[in-house]
């Protein structure tokens, strides 16, 4: 099947997991020529041998192939925690698209494409992940379980996320996260997908709710999600247009030559403070540049794994 077969704006995506899944295909498939030579095998039916683990379940047919120890999993085996934290405001649904596929998509279809991707190999580990979508409501919660019945629900709930577009919709972030927090009881990977859009007298708050994350011993991750064309180099033609802010509708009117240098240097700044601020709480920070694509994304799941175990 065509991995860039268009995605139906009404419907959402028309196979949500099995598009995940070439994702994640070709994503193990350049393992082999990166520092993670050797996962793939773990993303099968199998993980690396820890020294002092029983050795009744080494794989050795794949230590005669690979010179690896790897023991086989099992269904019951659960050995990582992850919460996936989507922000579905009105600003996450920029840009609008008259179609969209795999290199085509808006700030809210790149976070679910990533999540569900995530959830991918999280299955394939038989480990356990857990869902929160919010905007002005917190629009939906799951906890950490890692069955196939939790799994399509989850793919069910992203989907809707993504054709959910509300409009002039506006974000209180810092307040949802203190409520996931406070559910979270034991410890997770916590991924968080959002495009930071808020004001000055908010950012403090928001910190300190990722903060209560930290504070819980949860280990907090932040894809920074952005279009770079449009919301950083601010790529548009000098033609007179109408910029509106889609989540409280206000507008202005202006060339984008006459501003373009002022607000790429304002973003910039906000960018900047953005990431020292995520190191002084000890947050990994990842920009996640929609356009860029998913390895990024799924590295970081790898690395946050490793030092999570």
């Amino acid at each position: 099947m065509n991995i860039e077969k268009e995605i139906n704006e009404i419907t959402g995506f028309k196979n949500l997991e099995l598009l995940a899944s070439q994702v994640v295909e070709g994503f193990i498939s350049g393992l082999h020529k990166s520092p993670f030579h050797g996962f793939s095998a773990e993303f099968a039916e199998h993980k690396i041998y820890n020294n002092g683990e029983s050795t009744k379940h080494i794989d050795w047919k794949l230590f005669a192939k690979t010179d690896k120890l790897y023991t086989k999993r099992y269904e019951e085996e659960t050995n990582l925690r992850c919460h996936l934290i989507i922000d579905n405001s009105s600003s996450m649904h920029y840009p609008k698209l008259k179609e969209y596929n795999i290199q085509s998509l808006n700030k809210i279809g790149f976070s679910v494409l990533a999540s569900a991707a995530i959830m991918n190999l999280m299955k394939r580990q038989r480990d356990a992940v857990g869902l929160s979508v919010y905007s002005d409501d917190y629009e939906y919660y799951a906890s950490e379980k890692g069955s196939e019945r939790h799994h399509q629900m989850l793919l069910a709930q992203l989907n809707t996320a993504f054709i959910k577009s509300k409009k002039e919709v506006t974000t209180d972030t810092y307040g949802h996260l203190h409520l996931i927090a406070e559910k979270l009881k034991r410890r997770s990977l916590v991924f968080l997908f959002s495009d930071m859009f808020q004001s000055d007298t908010e950012e403090e708050k928001l910190f300190e709710a990722l903060q209560h994350l930290k504070y819980n011993k949860h280990e907090v991750v932040l894809f920074h999600t952005y279009d770079k064309s449009k919301e950083v180099s601010f790529q548009f033609n000098n033609r007179p247009k109408r910029f509106v802010d889609v989540e409280t509708g206000e507008y202005v009117n202006l060339y984008a030559d006459n501003i373009r240098e002022s607000y790429e240097e304002a973003v910039s700044t906000y960018f900047s403070e953005l990431k020292l601020k995520c190191g002084q709480y000890r947050i990994k920070y990842v920009d996640a540049n929609i356009k860029e694509g998913f390895n990024k994304i799924l590295t970081t799941y790898l690395l946050e794994k490793q030092k999570f175990g």
